[in-house]
Protein backbone atom coordinates (compact mmCIF):
# COMPACT_ATOMS: atom_id res chain seq x y z
CA UNK A 1 0.00 0.00 0.00
CA UNK A 2 0.77 3.67 -0.11
CA UNK A 3 3.90 3.76 -2.21
CA UNK A 4 5.61 7.02 -2.97
CA UNK A 5 4.46 8.10 -6.42
CA UNK A 6 5.95 10.25 -9.13
CA UNK A 7 3.32 11.59 -11.48
CA UNK A 8 3.74 12.58 -15.08
CA UNK A 9 0.43 12.45 -16.89
CA UNK A 10 -1.48 12.56 -13.62
CA UNK A 11 0.12 15.82 -12.56
CA UNK A 12 -1.87 17.81 -15.08
CA UNK A 13 -5.08 16.21 -13.85
CA UNK A 14 -4.20 16.98 -10.25
CA UNK A 15 -3.53 20.63 -10.98
CA UNK A 16 -6.83 20.92 -12.86
CA UNK A 17 -8.77 19.18 -10.12
CA UNK A 18 -7.09 21.28 -7.47
CA UNK A 19 -8.38 24.41 -9.11
CA UNK A 20 -11.87 22.92 -9.25
CA UNK A 21 -12.03 21.63 -5.69
CA UNK A 22 -10.26 24.34 -3.75
CA UNK A 23 -12.81 26.90 -4.88
CA UNK A 24 -15.23 25.22 -2.46
CA UNK A 25 -12.94 25.81 0.53
CA UNK A 26 -13.10 29.32 1.94
CA UNK A 27 -12.27 28.89 5.63
CA UNK A 28 -9.95 31.44 7.20
CA UNK A 29 -7.15 30.39 9.49
CA UNK A 30 -8.83 29.31 12.74
CA UNK A 31 -8.48 31.49 15.80
CA UNK A 32 -7.95 29.70 19.10
CA UNK A 33 -10.26 32.17 20.82
CA UNK A 34 -13.00 31.20 18.40
CA UNK A 35 -12.67 27.43 18.79
CA UNK A 36 -15.81 26.03 20.32
CA UNK A 37 -15.17 24.99 23.89
CA UNK A 38 -17.85 22.33 24.24
CA UNK A 39 -16.19 19.51 22.35
CA UNK A 40 -16.71 16.07 23.92
CA UNK A 41 -13.71 14.11 25.13
CA UNK A 42 -11.97 11.62 22.88
CA UNK A 43 -11.21 8.45 24.86
CA UNK A 44 -7.88 6.99 23.72
CA UNK A 45 -8.42 3.89 25.88
CA UNK A 46 -11.61 3.17 23.95
CA UNK A 47 -9.89 3.66 20.58
CA UNK A 48 -7.10 1.34 21.71
CA UNK A 49 -9.68 -1.30 22.66
CA UNK A 50 -11.26 -1.05 19.20
CA UNK A 51 -7.86 -1.70 17.61
CA UNK A 52 -7.20 -4.66 19.89
CA UNK A 53 -10.59 -6.12 18.99
CA UNK A 54 -9.76 -5.99 15.28
CA UNK A 55 -6.38 -7.61 15.82
CA UNK A 56 -8.02 -10.35 17.89
CA UNK A 57 -10.01 -11.42 14.82
CA UNK A 58 -6.70 -12.14 13.08
CA UNK A 59 -5.47 -10.54 9.86
CA UNK A 60 -8.40 -8.93 8.00
CA UNK A 61 -7.31 -10.28 4.64
CA UNK A 62 -10.10 -10.48 2.04
CA UNK A 63 -11.62 -13.94 1.52
CA UNK A 64 -10.66 -15.11 5.03
CA UNK A 65 -12.68 -15.88 8.15
CA UNK A 66 -11.00 -13.04 10.05
CA UNK A 67 -12.14 -10.62 7.36
CA UNK A 68 -15.74 -11.89 7.50
CA UNK A 69 -15.89 -11.79 11.30
CA UNK A 70 -14.47 -8.27 11.43
CA UNK A 71 -17.00 -7.09 8.87
CA UNK A 72 -19.91 -8.39 10.95
CA UNK A 73 -18.50 -6.78 14.10
CA UNK A 74 -17.94 -3.39 12.45
CA UNK A 75 -21.50 -3.29 11.11
CA UNK A 76 -22.87 -4.30 14.51
CA UNK A 77 -20.86 -1.60 16.32
CA UNK A 78 -21.89 1.18 13.94
CA UNK A 79 -25.54 0.16 13.99
CA UNK A 80 -25.35 0.03 17.78
CA UNK A 81 -24.45 3.73 17.77
CA UNK A 82 -27.70 4.48 15.95
CA UNK A 83 -26.03 5.29 12.65
CA UNK A 84 -27.60 4.50 9.29
CA UNK A 85 -25.36 1.71 7.96
CA UNK A 86 -25.02 0.46 4.39
CA UNK A 87 -22.83 -2.36 3.11
CA UNK A 88 -21.44 -1.99 -0.39
CA UNK A 89 -20.44 -5.48 -1.48
CA UNK A 90 -18.43 -5.99 -4.67
CA UNK A 91 -15.70 -8.11 -6.20
CA UNK A 92 -12.37 -6.99 -7.59
CA UNK A 93 -9.39 -8.66 -9.22
CA UNK A 94 -6.03 -8.62 -7.46
CA UNK A 95 -2.65 -8.10 -9.11
CA UNK A 96 -2.13 -11.88 -9.19
CA UNK A 97 -5.52 -12.79 -10.62
CA UNK A 98 -7.43 -13.58 -7.42
CA UNK A 99 -11.09 -12.60 -7.13
CA UNK A 100 -11.50 -10.66 -3.91
CA UNK A 101 -14.83 -10.50 -2.06
CA UNK A 102 -14.88 -6.97 -0.68
CA UNK A 103 -17.22 -4.72 1.29
CA UNK A 104 -17.17 -0.98 1.87
CA UNK A 105 -19.03 -0.07 5.06
CA UNK A 106 -20.79 3.31 5.15
CA UNK A 107 -22.32 4.69 8.37
CA UNK A 108 -24.13 8.03 8.34
CA UNK A 109 -24.76 10.48 11.19
CA UNK A 110 -27.64 12.89 10.52
CA UNK A 111 -28.25 11.37 7.04
CA UNK A 112 -30.65 14.16 6.05
CA UNK A 113 -28.25 17.03 6.80
CA UNK A 114 -27.20 18.89 3.67
CA UNK A 115 -23.70 19.85 4.77
CA UNK A 116 -21.66 16.66 5.10
CA UNK A 117 -18.12 15.76 6.10
CA UNK A 118 -16.60 12.44 5.02
CA UNK A 119 -14.33 10.52 7.40
CA UNK A 120 -12.59 7.41 6.08
CA UNK A 121 -10.10 4.65 6.84
CA UNK A 122 -9.40 1.20 5.40
CA UNK A 123 -10.27 -1.90 7.40
CA UNK A 124 -8.45 -4.66 5.50
CA UNK A 125 -4.89 -5.83 6.16
CA UNK A 126 -2.02 -6.88 3.95
CA UNK A 127 -1.72 -10.60 3.11
CA UNK A 128 2.07 -10.55 3.11
CA UNK A 129 4.92 -9.07 5.13
CA UNK A 130 6.90 -8.14 2.04
CA UNK A 131 9.18 -5.67 3.82
CA UNK A 132 10.12 -8.19 6.51
CA UNK A 133 13.02 -10.62 6.58
CA UNK A 134 11.05 -13.65 7.77
CA UNK A 135 7.57 -15.12 7.26
CA UNK A 136 7.33 -12.86 4.25
CA UNK A 137 4.38 -14.71 2.74
CA UNK A 138 2.29 -14.59 5.93
CA UNK A 139 -0.28 -11.82 6.62
CA UNK A 140 0.40 -9.06 9.14
CA UNK A 141 -1.68 -8.00 12.15
CA UNK A 142 -2.13 -4.51 10.74
CA UNK A 143 -2.66 -2.96 14.17
CA UNK A 144 -1.55 0.41 12.83
CA UNK A 145 -1.93 -0.04 9.07
CA UNK A 146 -5.69 -0.41 8.98
CA UNK A 147 -6.61 -1.00 12.61
CA UNK A 148 -5.67 2.42 13.99
CA UNK A 149 -7.69 4.48 11.53
CA UNK A 150 -10.75 2.32 12.11
CA UNK A 151 -10.27 2.47 15.88
CA UNK A 152 -10.15 6.28 15.89
CA UNK A 153 -13.24 6.53 13.67
CA UNK A 154 -15.20 4.09 15.83
CA UNK A 155 -14.40 6.19 18.89
CA UNK A 156 -15.42 9.40 17.10
CA UNK A 157 -18.69 7.72 16.10
CA UNK A 158 -19.27 6.60 19.69
CA UNK A 159 -18.53 10.07 21.06
CA UNK A 160 -20.76 12.09 18.74
CA UNK A 161 -23.71 9.72 19.06
CA UNK A 162 -23.55 9.47 22.86
CA UNK A 163 -22.90 13.15 23.59
CA UNK A 164 -25.52 15.84 24.03
CA UNK A 165 -23.13 18.13 22.18
CA UNK A 166 -23.71 17.00 18.60
CA UNK A 167 -21.89 18.67 15.70
CA UNK A 168 -24.16 20.74 13.45
CA UNK A 169 -23.38 18.73 10.32
CA UNK A 170 -23.90 15.35 8.74
CA UNK A 171 -20.99 12.93 8.93
CA UNK A 172 -20.38 9.88 6.78
CA UNK A 173 -17.95 7.27 8.06
CA UNK A 174 -16.65 5.10 5.23
CA UNK A 175 -14.50 2.06 5.93
CA UNK A 176 -12.87 1.13 2.65
CA UNK A 177 -11.98 -2.47 1.87
CA UNK A 178 -9.23 -3.86 -0.36
CA UNK A 179 -6.83 -0.98 0.17
CA UNK A 180 -3.71 -2.95 0.99
CA UNK A 181 -3.49 -5.71 -1.63
CA UNK A 182 -1.07 -4.13 -4.09
CA UNK A 183 1.97 -5.75 -5.66
CA UNK A 184 4.73 -6.91 -3.30
CA UNK A 185 8.06 -5.21 -2.81
CA UNK A 186 9.70 -8.19 -4.55
CA UNK A 187 7.81 -7.56 -7.80
CA UNK A 188 10.29 -6.57 -10.48
CA UNK A 189 7.81 -4.85 -12.78
CA UNK A 190 5.07 -2.36 -12.07
CA UNK A 191 5.50 -2.54 -8.29
CA UNK A 192 4.11 0.95 -7.91
CA UNK A 193 1.15 0.35 -10.21
CA UNK A 194 -1.59 2.26 -8.37
CA UNK A 195 -4.51 0.33 -9.86
CA UNK A 196 -3.98 -2.63 -7.49
CA UNK A 197 -4.13 -0.52 -4.36
CA UNK A 198 -7.20 1.22 -2.88
CA UNK A 199 -9.74 -1.10 -4.50
CA UNK A 200 -12.53 -0.08 -2.14
CA UNK A 201 -12.16 3.65 -2.65
CA UNK A 202 -11.82 3.15 -6.39
CA UNK A 203 -15.13 1.28 -6.43
CA UNK A 204 -16.97 3.69 -4.12
CA UNK A 205 -15.77 6.76 -6.01
CA UNK A 206 -17.29 5.35 -9.21
CA UNK A 207 -20.37 3.98 -7.41
CA UNK A 208 -21.18 6.16 -4.38
CA UNK A 209 -23.64 4.77 -1.84
CA UNK A 210 -26.07 7.53 -2.84
CA UNK A 211 -26.49 8.85 -6.40
CA UNK A 212 -24.96 12.29 -6.67
CA UNK A 213 -23.38 12.06 -3.23
CA UNK A 214 -21.13 14.94 -2.25
CA UNK A 215 -19.38 16.16 0.86
CA UNK A 216 -17.87 19.50 1.79
CA UNK A 217 -14.55 17.76 2.32
CA UNK A 218 -13.09 14.50 3.58
CA UNK A 219 -10.43 13.35 6.04
CA UNK A 220 -8.67 10.01 5.55
CA UNK A 221 -6.92 8.38 8.53
CA UNK A 222 -4.17 5.86 7.80
CA UNK A 223 -1.50 4.59 10.20
CA UNK A 224 -2.46 7.02 12.96
CA UNK A 225 -1.57 5.08 16.11
CA UNK A 226 2.15 4.28 16.23
CA UNK A 227 4.59 5.44 18.88
CA UNK A 228 6.51 8.47 17.69
CA UNK A 229 4.24 9.03 14.67
CA UNK A 230 4.56 12.33 12.86
CA UNK A 231 2.06 13.66 10.36
CA UNK A 232 3.27 15.90 7.57
CA UNK A 233 1.25 17.81 5.00
CA UNK A 234 0.99 15.07 2.36
CA UNK A 235 1.49 16.08 -1.28
CA UNK A 236 -1.80 14.98 -2.85
CA UNK A 237 -3.75 16.53 0.02
CA UNK A 238 -1.96 19.82 -0.55
CA UNK A 239 -2.75 19.69 -4.28
CA UNK A 240 -6.47 19.16 -3.80
CA UNK A 241 -7.40 20.66 -0.43
CA UNK A 242 -4.57 22.86 0.82
CA UNK A 243 -6.87 25.04 2.93
CA UNK A 244 -8.35 22.03 4.70
CA UNK A 245 -4.88 20.65 5.44
CA UNK A 246 -3.78 23.98 6.86
CA UNK A 247 -6.94 24.32 8.95
CA UNK A 248 -6.60 20.83 10.46
CA UNK A 249 -2.91 21.31 11.21
CA UNK A 250 -3.53 24.73 12.78
CA UNK A 251 -6.23 23.25 15.01
CA UNK A 252 -3.91 20.43 16.07
CA UNK A 253 -1.32 22.98 17.19
CA UNK A 254 -3.89 25.12 18.97
CA UNK A 255 -5.06 22.18 21.09
CA UNK A 256 -1.54 21.03 21.98
CA UNK A 257 -0.52 18.41 19.42
CA UNK A 258 2.27 20.22 17.59
CA UNK A 259 4.70 17.37 18.35
CA UNK A 260 2.62 15.09 16.11
CA UNK A 261 1.47 17.43 13.33
CA UNK A 262 4.47 18.88 11.52
CA UNK A 263 4.27 22.17 9.61
CA UNK A 264 6.14 20.76 6.65
CA UNK A 265 5.12 19.14 3.35
CA UNK A 266 5.79 15.50 2.42
CA UNK A 267 5.70 13.53 -0.81
CA UNK A 268 2.48 12.45 -2.60
CA UNK A 269 1.27 9.05 -1.36
CA UNK A 270 -0.89 6.47 -3.12
CA UNK A 271 -3.85 6.09 -0.76
CA UNK A 272 -7.65 6.04 -0.66
CA UNK A 273 -7.91 9.82 -0.96
CA UNK A 274 -6.73 9.80 -4.59
CA UNK A 275 -9.86 8.27 -6.19
CA UNK A 276 -12.05 10.31 -3.84
CA UNK A 277 -10.37 13.47 -5.10
CA UNK A 278 -9.99 12.52 -8.76
CA UNK A 279 -13.19 10.56 -9.43
CA UNK A 280 -15.70 11.54 -6.75
CA UNK A 281 -14.47 15.17 -6.89
CA UNK A 282 -14.56 15.52 -3.10
CA UNK A 283 -11.52 17.33 -1.65
CA UNK A 284 -10.02 14.85 0.80
CA UNK A 285 -6.87 15.09 2.88
CA UNK A 286 -4.76 12.24 4.25
CA UNK A 287 -3.47 12.12 7.83
CA UNK A 288 -0.76 9.48 7.52
CA UNK A 289 2.47 8.57 9.31
CA UNK A 290 5.01 9.24 6.57
CA UNK A 291 8.21 11.25 6.83
CA UNK A 292 9.62 13.13 3.83
CA UNK A 293 13.09 12.16 5.09
CA UNK A 294 12.63 8.54 6.22
CA UNK A 295 9.43 7.34 4.54
CA UNK A 296 7.08 4.98 6.36
CA UNK A 297 7.73 3.71 9.88
CA UNK A 298 9.89 0.66 10.49
CA UNK A 299 6.77 -1.41 11.11
CA UNK A 300 5.37 -0.81 7.61
CA UNK A 301 4.32 -4.09 5.94
CA UNK A 302 6.14 -6.11 8.60
CA UNK A 303 5.02 -8.41 11.41
CA UNK A 304 6.07 -5.72 13.87
CA UNK A 305 2.87 -3.87 12.92
CA UNK A 306 1.20 -5.23 16.05
CA UNK A 307 -0.30 -3.89 19.27
CA UNK A 308 3.15 -3.26 20.77
CA UNK A 309 3.64 -0.21 18.55
CA UNK A 310 0.24 1.38 19.29
CA UNK A 311 0.47 4.47 21.51
CA UNK A 312 -2.57 6.04 23.15
CA UNK A 313 -0.92 9.48 22.98
CA UNK A 314 -0.87 9.26 19.19
CA UNK A 315 -4.47 8.07 19.07
CA UNK A 316 -5.52 10.96 21.30
CA UNK A 317 -3.68 13.54 19.20
CA UNK A 318 -5.39 12.42 15.99
CA UNK A 319 -8.80 11.79 17.53
CA UNK A 320 -8.96 15.15 19.32
CA UNK A 321 -7.77 16.99 16.22
CA UNK A 322 -10.47 15.46 14.04
CA UNK A 323 -13.17 15.99 16.68
CA UNK A 324 -12.26 19.66 17.14
CA UNK A 325 -12.29 20.11 13.38
CA UNK A 326 -15.77 18.61 13.09
CA UNK A 327 -17.17 20.80 15.85
CA UNK A 328 -15.95 23.98 14.15
CA UNK A 329 -18.20 23.37 11.14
Amino acid sequence: MKNRIIWAMASALILWACGDNTEKITEDKPDLAELKKEVPDFNADSAYHFIQKQVDFGPRVPNTEGHRETKAWLIQKLEGYGLEVKSQEFTASSYDGKTLELTNIIASFKPNAKKRILLAAHWDTRRMADKDTERINEPIDGANDGGSGVGVLLEIARVITSSEKNPDIGIDFILFDGEDDGKPETSKSGRNDAQWWCLGSQHWSKNPHEPGYSAYYGILLDMVGAKGAQFYKEGVSMQYAKNIVNKVWEISHMIGHSDFFQMRKSHPITDDHIPVNEVAKIPMIDIIDYSPDFGFGRYHHKHTDNMEIIDKRTLRAVGETVLFTLYQE
